[in-house]
Formats: structure tokens, sequence, C-alpha cells
């Protein structure tokens, strides 16, 4: 049940074996694909929610720097875009010359 949350967004998740602390379970688990991305509970539903916190974070914050960036890309034109590539304008050369002297 609660795999199939994580399945629907192509996302694995890693359980441990369950801990035994003072006579209470412990769940633990991380997201194979995302290992930084880890949950802990009392209960399976409890560490799929800590799961699910971290990586609706995690996809929020990569959300924003991925508009960031194509924000900043279509700022500018093709020309600007060569200028700020190499420094310089098209020269003209074709690839047909280079191949023609080896």
């Amino acid at each position: 049940m609660y795999e199939d949350i994580f399945a629907e967004v192509q996302l694995t998740v890693v359980e441990q074996p369950i801990e035994w602390v003072e006579e209470l379970p412990l769940y633990r688990g991380h997201l194979k694909e995302l290992p930084f991305i880890t949950g802990e509970g009392s209960s399976k539903k409890a560490m799929y929610r800590q799961l699910a916190e971290q990586y609706q974070e995690y996809a929020a914050l990569n959300q924003v720097e991925d508009k960031e960036e194509e924000m900043t890309s279509s700022l500018l034109t093709a020309d600007q875009l060569l200028k700020y590539y190499d420094g310089e304008t098209f020269d003209g050369f074709s690839l047909g010359d280079l191949l023609k002297d080896k």
C-alpha cells in the first residue's frame, strides 16, 4: 500500500530490518534512488510519512532550481548565447573543410 505511493514517481523504498529499542519496534528505510532521504518511526506508516515529507521538500527545492535555470537561459537571444558560450561570433567554418585536410 505505502510502496504504491513511491512507485507512482518511480522510486523504491529500501526497508531495513526492524530494530527493537526499549522493547518498542523501530522501522528504518531510505529511497534507493535518493539514499540521502531517510525515514524512521515506531510504525511502518510513520516511516513512510517521514520519507514522503522529505521527498516533497527535496522535489520542491529542485523544481525551484530548475525554473531558475530555465528563466536565465530564456532571457538571452541566440547571438547573446553564442557570445556568452565562446566569447566570439560564428566565423563561418564548416566541418567539411576540416575533414578534407585529413
